[in-house]
């Protein structure tokens, strides 16, 4: 397999202690993380050539963010610097009936400044087999949004897969134009899209009957939104989409499933409860299920590779899945006792 590429902007994420409420004392958490480092930062962790693309500011945090990055066998030759500064967010764990919080603190940062012809996208992606991105970098800014556009137009004249996980944010669409016309004209170079069900009925204008605030999801439903969604754009190939039951901030039932035109794929459900944190669980399956299509024999394998892959993710603090393949592997086949060990 030719080496995996990902493209998306990586922020510094500031977290409050344990479950305190954000500056409810004066110490903050600091790491760094974003959707498509995530899944960089995975796919590295099960042994592929991963890459990441993004553009940073030329200082001492860019710096480090590199480095964080680097440390986890993910290739960052392709990162380039640029004016602006390193995009930041807040985050407040919630517990029980109390949600988690995000702030975004990211405007005029270096990816969102970052404009058609930054990148070298031939030299990028002369070597990759499978290019990943997702809808958090066109809604960052109108010129990001171009960049991503100039990134799909060479990969598709390349040859190369392209994957798209929709993540739709209402609080980042500010630049003009809808995500719904933004997107649709991107996914016209998607092969593989990963959702969820906001993000098909925001970002694409396909509808789903399921009712995600009630805790329960019928999986019939998410069926018909892959096969509209497919309808929709024909040049997809296959549709995953993560199937969450949220009962609480620290009880949610996690599965998914899989549609690739002629066959439906659903996963196991697990039962995730004491949940550590759950931001990046989106991104784990994202980096689980490209893995499991470029090493397993079915997609059913892939699937659930993805699926056990991002459960455990839910056990670990950061935006980082930092699980191993024999570890993913072991709750696919059905070792979830925790016991220890040895």
């Amino acid at each position: 397999m030719n080496r995996i590429v990902t493209f998306g902007e990586i922020m510094l994420r500031l977290k409050s202690l344990g479950y305190d409420r954000l500056f409810q004392n004066n110490t903050l958490e600091a790491t760094f993380g974003g959707g498509e480092a995530n899944v960089a930062v995975s796919l590295a962790n099960y042994g592929l050539d991963a890459a990441y693309v993004t553009v940073l500011p030329d200082n001492d945090i860019g710096r480090a963010c590199l480095r964080a990055v680097r440390g986890f066998g993910v290739d960052v030759s392709g990162v380039r610097t640029g004016p602006g500064r390193m995009g930041i967010y807040f985050l407040e764990t919630g517990s029980n009936q109390r949600p988690s919080k995000v702030i975004y603190d990211r405007a005029a940062s270096a990816m969102a400044l970052a404009k058609p012809g930054d990148i070298n996208w031939q030299a990028v992606l002369a070597n990759a087999g499978w290019f990943h991105f997702t809808g958090i970098t066109p809604a960052i800014s109108e010129s990001a949004s171009a960049l991503t556009l100039e990134a799909l137009q060479t990969a598709k004249a390349l040859g190369v897969h392209v994957s798209c996980d929709l993540n739709y944010r209402k609080n980042l669409w500010k630049w003009g134009k809808p995500a719904r016309e933004v997107m649709t004209e991107l996914v016209r170079y998607v092969d593989t899209v990963i959702a969820n069900e906001e993000d098909f009925q925001m970002a694409l204008g396909v509808q789903s009957t399921a009712h995600v605030e009630s805790g329960e999801l019928n999986a019939e439903d998410y069926k018909r939104v892959a096969q509209a969604a497919m309808a929709a754009c024909p040049n997809i190939r296959r549709v995953a989409i993560t199937l969450r039951e949220s009962k609480s901030a620290d009880t949610n039932n996690w599965a998914a499933c899989l549609w690739d035109g002629k066959d439906f794929y659903l996963s196991r459900k697990y039962a995730i409860t004491d949940i550590v944190d759950r931001v990046g669980g989106g991104d784990s399956f994202g980096g689980g299920l490209i893995f499991g299509l470029n090493t397993y024999d079915t997609p059913q394998e892939a699937l659930d590779f993805a699926v056990a892959a991002s459960c455990l993710k839910h056990t670990i603090n950061g935006d980082f899945n930092l699980v191993t393949r024999v570890e993913a592997e072991a709750l696919m086949k059905g070792s979830g006792s925790g016991r220890v060990q040895r």
